[in-house]
């Protein structure tokens, strides 16, 4: 049997995609994790989500949708997680082309229907964004989530919507999510977060990194992203909730309104006009900014004083924990120092390493 499970916000929910799969379907079936290739520019520098000409060695799941084996590779500059993700899983990732719009990534699911008869559809989001209604003044990145969800309530099959994780991507606050929140499916616990643990050491999800976190016993708050967002980790946090699908497209504005849309342009065009702005022409300003920048260098004896004025400021903000891309912008550092500085903080202070976050120490007395 195959079960089809639907990342709605691209690379970080394919990786709690994989956890959800080990804890509600165990090893009996397979898993198609179908996602954007949108890895933010931490790991790809162009803006947007990568589409199939963006890459090399993609092999062809069915007419219409192209599966990412781990032999693939994007084709420079561009970034991806995928192949890395398709060598450490154990399950097929299959690549949603949002260039299209709505209408062309509900073609693709209807496709992976057709040809896979799957005995479960998943759609899965980390956080809740998905639920937002658009006008809230902490949401960041409505549009991936927008388009799955207009493509997966117009696929002519039962599709699950669920919510994992509710607050932990620091887009809307459990609060506001309380009242749109379904029955509890799971509770994530900590064997179940050990199955993507080897994954959490080098991908940069914060979302997912935090929600397993949670799985293993992690409370208090956490603050993650540039921003620098605030996120609670409490019991609930490691909960997985099923959310009624037709309430969900109620809810959410953008969702209703580019469901026709043929173009990721066209859709962007709505979320613009709708939320205000495109989290896509967010990505351009600070893509252009970041060439304009000069990073740090990465001097351990220059990172600790750094490190230990962040975490006093972290303490007098109530935080707890934070993330290793918390850590790397706070610091002045790029993306690709991320891995570099987080193996040199380990090493150095290995008990300050709540997996897969980063313990921010109780001041001495």
């Amino acid at each position: 049997m195959t079960r089809l499970i639907v990342a709605a916000g691209g690379g970080g929910d394919a990786v709690a995609a994989a956890m959800l799969h080990a804890a509600l379907y165990g090893d009996q079936d397979q898993a198609v994790i179908v996602t954007y290739a949108w890895d933010r520019l931490l790991i790809d520098p162009l803006p947007g989500p990568r589409r199939p000409a963006d890459f090399t060695g993609l092999e062809r799941l069915t007419p219409a949708v192209w599966r990412v084996p781990a032999q693939a590779r994007p084709i420079a500059p561009a970034g991806s997680t995928l192949p890395r993700l398709a060598a450490d899983l154990p399950h097929t990732f299959a690549l949603l082309d949002p260039y299209q719009g709505a209408e062309g990534l509900t073609h693709q699911l209807e496709d992976l229907v057709s040809h896979l008869e799957p005995e479960s559809i998943d759609l899965l989001d980390v956080g809740g964004d998905i639920l937002a209604r658009g006008d809230e003044p902490t949401l960041r990145s409505p549009l991936a989530d927008a388009l799955a969800l207009a493509a997966c309530c117009q696929v002519n099959a039962p599709v699950r919507l669920l919510v994992a994780g509710p607050g932990l991507d620091g887009e809307l606050l459990p609060a506001d999510l309380s009242d749109m929140l379904g029955s509890v499916v799971h509770t994530f616990t900590a064997s179940e977060a050990e199955t993507i643990s080897p994954v959490l050491e080098w991908h940069p999800s914060e979302a997912t990194g935090v929600l397993a976190a949670t799985a293993r016993g992690a409370r208090g708050i956490c603050e993650i992203r540039d921003a620098g967002l605030p996120v609670p980790l409490t019991d609930d946090s490691p909960t997985v909730h099923e959310v009624d699908l037709d309430d969900a497209v109620s809810r959410n504005q953008l969702a209703r309104a580019i469901m026709a849309t043929e173009h990721l342009d066209e859709a962007e065009a709505y979320s613009r006009e709708i939320c205000g702005y495109s989290e896509i022409d967010y990505e351009r300003n600070k893509a252009l900014w970041l060439k304009d920048q000069q990073p740090a260098a990465l001097d351990p004896s220059a990172i600790w004083p750094q490190l230990d004025q962040f975490e006093a400021e972290a303490r007098a903000r109530s935080i707890t924990h934070t993330t290793f891309r918390r850590i790397t912008e706070a610091l002045n550092l790029s993306g690709s120092q991320r891995d570099d500085l987080r193996r040199l903080l380990i090493n150095s202070r290995p008990e300050q390493y709540d997996a897969p976050l980063w313990l921010i120490p109780i001041a001495a007395e």
